[in-house]
């Protein structure tokens, strides 16, 4: 049994292996999708196609729409050679119960991937061509935090960034850039309306796309690469929206379990891959069940009816304060603190750190203690209930393959919305004390005694991918292991950097609070443990 698309007429077949099948003709929803098509995304990796793509699904399950969604891959063009065409652009999405047991699905509502490479004509050209088409409603992105990121560690643009500036929106290289340059392919065409919206997952994102979006064109319209009938374009939200969104899934890796028990299915080819770029993908998606998400309900071009696959439409003020709920206290900065110290401890899974005292308690001090204080109700969805959830069913999940390693990768670009904005609040209000947070500083001190890349058995220890980690490692490397003395001032261009944090921590003053943790975790071998003792009585 393969997962193609001749082979979704034995619907038996299928049902003896205990896979849900789609419930609509997937080869008219293909063809329907080619000449009407109304949203496409951009990033067609695992949070993709186990929710995003899942939303369409069910909406055509139930005879809402008629019309899939198109995936673009702009980074790693291995996934649509190794992945998607090899399986029709068909994939499975399996649901990993805390029981143990699996949930199936054939994913069927994907009608095409196309490759946002403006060296392959073709693909670049189609590409303009659903730009273009005024049925588009939607375009959204899981690009990740770092892609929205026009400038390095000194404020300046990063290369490609400067090149796509000077050469203008012919043959884009960054992903911002190559956005920029088919909406105004759109533009060019009758200025027809449309949704950008970045499903990414970070406070603000929308808006942080409007700007990296708008830096663009703006650069391009001093060099007169695009008019500044444009610029008036991208502003006018009844043209262009930029709609906040908050969204919640965990979506591993693929884990060999699922692997085998597909295989046991009688499922062939579901062969787990790394690209050349380190993607880790397979033509299947394992995550939890638990899904949320919200979104600013500002579609220019109209939408389809997402609140009948759960998606909470609603305004801007409610997204922000679901969006500075999630992101900001009840489960991203929980998810960096087991990170971090998930890999300086050894940990395989996020599931064995929770079984931790030290650990558990860690988060519950700083969900609980440090961040429920500073959370707005966004009445939509409870603070309590969804932390509750967090510590109590999700990151318990022994079902749940999810790494310390995998969550720790890029951690300079969450840490100053993870942690940055909680501290900022602290200061913000006359009933806190930024002084009193104990555990948050913790956090922060585990990072740096993190990139110094050594566990707490003294060994070496592979970082995770991070695009400063080459700055942020020359900022240890002067500090040795078990010499507290040579710490000295190397903290300090971490500690105090405003792009990394929002703000600098020796201003807020923890910035010495920080380096006496540090101070405490490098001494010597177990003292990570250590530490964790002492501060959380464990």
């Amino acid at each position: 049994m393969k997962l193609r698309r001749t082979e979704l007429k034995d619907i038996k077949k299928w049902e003896d292996a205990g896979i849900k099948l789609p419930e609509f003709d997937v080869e008219k929803v293909i063809d329907v999708t080619s000449k009407r098509p109304t949203w496409i995304h951009f990033g067609a990796g695992n949070i993709f196609r186990g929710f995003i793509a899942m939303l369409m699904q069910t909406l055509l399950n139930k005879g809402l729409i008629d019309t899939g969604i198109i995936a673009v891959e702009s980074y790693d063009f291995e996934v649509s050679e190794k992945i998607y065409k090899p399986y029709d652009n068909l994939g499975l999405r399996v649901i990993m119960n805390a029981d143990g047991t699996l949930e199936k699905e054939v994913v069927g509502s994907i009608a095409d991937i196309v490759m946002a490479d403006p060296s392959n004509e073709g693909q670049w050209v189609k590409l303009k061509g659903i730009f273009k088409n005024p049925s588009l409603q939607i375009v959204s992105m899981t690009i990740t935090e770092k892609g929205y990121n026009l400038r390095d560690f000194s404020g300046n643009f990063i290369k490609e960034v400067t090149e796509d500036i000077e050469d203008g929106p012919e043959k884009p290289k960054n992903v911002v850039s190559k956005l920029t340059s088919l909406v105004y392919s759109r533009y060019k065409d009758g200025e027809h309306p449309l949704a950008l919206v970045s499903l990414d997952n970070f406070s603000g994102n929308g808006d942080r796309l409007k700007s990296a979006v708008m830096t663009i064109a703006e650069e391009w319209a001093k060099k007169s690469y695009v008019e500044d009938g444009f610029l008036k374009y991208l502003s006018d939200p009844s043209k262009v929206s930029f709609p906040l969104s908050m969204i919640d899934k965990i979506v591993p890796r693929p884990h060999e379990i699922v692997k085998k028990s597909l295989e046991d299915s009688g499922l062939e080819d579901m062969d787990i891959i790394t690209t050349s770029k380190n993607t880790v993908i397979a033509p299947f998606v394992n995550a939890e069940r638990a899904q949320y998400l919200v979104i600013e309900d500002k579609f220019p071009n109209g939408r389809m009816k997402l609140e009948e696959a759960g998606v909470i439409l609603t305004d801007k003020e409610t997204v922000e304060k679901v969006e500075r709920m999630k992101v900001t206290t009840c489960l991203n900065p929980l998810h960096t603190a087991l990170a971090i110290y998930g890999c300086l401890l050894n940990y395989k899974t996020i599931a064995d750190e929770m079984k931790d005292s030290c650990l558990k308690k860690l988060v519950e001090k700083v969900g609980y203690v440090e961040g429920m204080p500073v959370v707005i109700d966004p009445k939509v969805l409870n603070p309590e209930e969804f932390i509750k959830e967090v510590i109590e069913v999700r990151l318990p999940n022994p079902y749940m393959p999810d790494t310390p390693q995998r969550i720790a990768t890029d951690t300079s670009q969450k840490m100053g919305i993870r942690f940055g904005e909680t501290i900022k609040s602290y200061m913000q209000r006359s009933d806190l004390d930024v002084k009193s947070l104990k555990y948050i500083p913790l956090v922060i001190a585990g990072w740096c005694r993190y990139l110094m890349g050594i566990d707490d058995n003294g060994n070496e220890m592979a970082l995770s991918p991070d695009p400063l980690l080459n700055d942020l490692k020359s900022h240890v490397s002067n500090i040795k292991f078990g010499d507290v003395e040579s710490v000295k001032n190397n903290l300090r261009p971490i500690l105090s950097n405003k792009q990394i944090f929002g703000l600098d921590l020796y201003e807020a003053g923890i910035g010495e609070m920080i380096e006496s943790y540090f101070k405490e975790l490098i001494s010597d071998t177990g003292a990570v443990r250590n530490t964790l003792k002492k501060y959380l009585e464990c």
